[in-house]
């Protein structure tokens, strides 16, 4: 009699116990530290050639206050197409640096409104979408366009979960006439 009830009682806390980490948010059972690299263009919208946009980012996650944190650090250039012998040199390419810092309190767990996988690449599944206001320093000094609106998707496939990255400036503000306001894509190195 006694080891029926402590199986019932143990099989009734695995129960619960089962119960409740089904309930818990996803934040609980994702990485809450992402590093990763930044490597795409912008369009061409004017002049010669598009923007090369290069360099390290990082997010972390705070699941217990729900806020995030996203930084990066960015070296943008104009790239060789629509180059000449005579204008491949430091001024013509107009290099400078850019470090983007955002802290979040918006951030979504498997959200819809993420940019898809460009067309013909393997699909992939949007799973953290951050969004913000976004600091921007330009040759660490403020951007002359300031602070813009920015949202940063997490995304992976079947294979790796936690796979890609993009960031997308949207709004009026002058960072979409810089940046573009296509999506910056990258990849995610590490989740931890």
């Amino acid at each position: 009699m006694k080891t029926a009830r402590v199986l019932i009682t143990t099989s009734l806390l695995l129960t619960a116990t089962s119960l409740c980490l089904q309930a818990q948010e996803p934040q609980f059972l994702t990485p809450v530290h992402f590093r990763g690299v930044i490597n795409d263009f912008t369009p061409i919208t004017t002049g010669t050639s598009p923007w090369e946009l290069h360099g390290p980012w990082s997010l972390t996650l705070n699941g217990e206050s729900q806020t995030a944190k996203f930084s990066a650090a960015l070296t943008m250039e104009l790239s060789d197409f629509g180059q000449s012998l005579t204008n491949v040199n430091a001024v013509a390419r107009s290099q400078h640096t850019h470090h983007i810092t955002m802290t979040s309190d918006n951030v979504v767990y498997n959200p819809t409104d993420c940019p898809p996988a460009p067309v013909g690449t393997p699909p992939y599944t949007a799973r953290i979408e951050v969004t913000g206001t976004a600091n921007i320093e330009a040759n660490g000094s403020q951007a002359p366009f300031g602070p813009s609106p920015l949202q940063v998707c997490i995304t992976g496939g079947s294979q790796v979960g936690f796979s890609n990255i993009t960031l997308v400036f949207t709004g009026a503000s002058g960072a979409t006439g810089h940046f573009g306001s296509q999506a910056i894509h990258g990849v995610v190195r590490k989740a931890d």
